[in-house]
């Protein structure tokens, strides 16, 4: 039997990144991710080659020390938690500190930034010989610039498929976020040609950004609701039946502002939308729910695409009454009212008359 010995710590980032850095989408998402804790209210995100080539995301969020920079890509360095009971509040999207040195350890990555009360930028290459951040010019915010994915380990790259199909994954989850943060400006590039762009401060924000993710017969067609119960929000819009689908793909479901790919929530709004669809269609949605962060476990995967409730019951009773409830409302042409609804029941107010698209109070 072979001695056991201590693996050289690049292998170790790589045996990470084989867990975190499934493809060109996730890098994507992870720095979006970043970016947005960093309090950014502008990303903006550039691919060549599917994202293999090229990822480049930029944005004005707060930066980082030049001095922390080399920090930042040692494995579980991270300012977003502190000790073990932070584990179980997570209110941030990013926690463990495994995406940036997973993201350095199979590509050719450069990490640029300067903070607000720094009058010069700083730059470090996570390749080659260079090991210490250089002064550069750039603007406040962090730019995060990957080439070559998975250059050094090229059994990796004939897993993914085609550059268009990674492409779409990329703007999938690009898509995702845009929902997500309806308060930040995004731009999407791709093959240098300008994919959309939407602006933080744009008239109909919040419309805008869901044509832009599901189309304007989504938008058209959908019904804004809101409903609290027990502590319990559920908010966003609901696809009239008409535009139900054959497959789960017009689906966005958000835990805490988090995509996720959650059963028990699916399950609930299928439940909800029963006496309005044929049984083998599936619902169009972009809803949001609120708990609270001790009441869900966000670090059950590594892409954190899924949680476990504490009461997974509960969860499923209150987004299946609430979806109950508003396509209660809806005519299988179209949608007829928007619902809000506060309180410890369902139906006991009647539904308040106005557009599907709503403004959120």
């Amino acid at each position: 039997m072979p001695s056991i010995r201590q693996l050289p710590q690049q292998l170790i980032n790589q045996i990470a990144a084989g867990e975190v850095v499934e493809r060109p989408a996730v890098v994507v998402k992870e720095l979006i991710e970043n970016s947005l804790d960093a309090g950014a209210t502008r990303v903006k995100v550039r691919i060549a080659k599917s994202g293999v080539g090229l990822i480049e995301v930029s944005d004005n969020g707060a930066g980082m020390p030049c001095a922390e920079l080399g920090l930042a890509l040692e494995r579980h360095a991270t300012s977003k938690i502190v000790g073990l009971d932070d584990l179980g509040r997570i209110t941030s999207y990013g926690f463990r500190g495994e995406a940036l040195p997973s993201i350095a350890s199979v590509s050719r990555l450069t990490l640029s930034t300067r903070r607000k009360d720094e009058a010069l930028g700083c730059r470090l290459r996570a390749y080659g010989d260079a090991t210490d951040p250089e002064p550069c010019d750039h603007p406040i915010g962090t730019t995060v610039e990957v080439r070559d994915l998975f250059y050094n380990v090229p059994a990796r790259r004939h897993f993914l498929k085609s550059e268009r199909t990674e492409a779409m994954h990329v703007k999938r989850w690009i898509h995702r976020m845009v929902l997500a943060a309806e308060e930040v400006g995004f731009e999407f590039e791709q093959e240098g040609k300008r994919v959309f762009k939407l602006a933080a401060d744009e008239p109909d924000r919040r419309k805008r950004g869901l044509e832009t993710v599901l189309g304007s017969v989504f938008a058209e067609q959908s019904l804004w609701c809101e409903h609290s119960e027990g502590g319990m929000r559920l908010s966003g819009w609901l696809g009239a039946p008409n535009i139900a689908r054959a497959q789960a793909d017009w689906q966005f479901a958000y835990i805490n502002r988090r995509f996720v790919q959650d059963k028990t929530f699916a399950h609930a709004v299928k439940v909800g939308y029963r006496d309005v669809l044929y049984h083998d269609r599936q619902p169009c949605y972009a809803l949001f729910l609120e708990v609270d962060p001790e009441a869900v476990d966000v670090n059950a995967h590594p892409v954190k695409l899924e949680v476990r409730f504490r009461n997974r019951e509960a969860v499923h009773s209150f987004v299946r009454r609430a979806v109950e409830r508003a396509v209660g409302g809806m005519r299988p042409g179209g949608v007829t009212h928007r619902i809000e609804h506060h309180g410890h029941g369902v139906g006991d107010s009647p539904p308040r008359p106005g557009p599907g698209l709503g403004p959120r109070p």
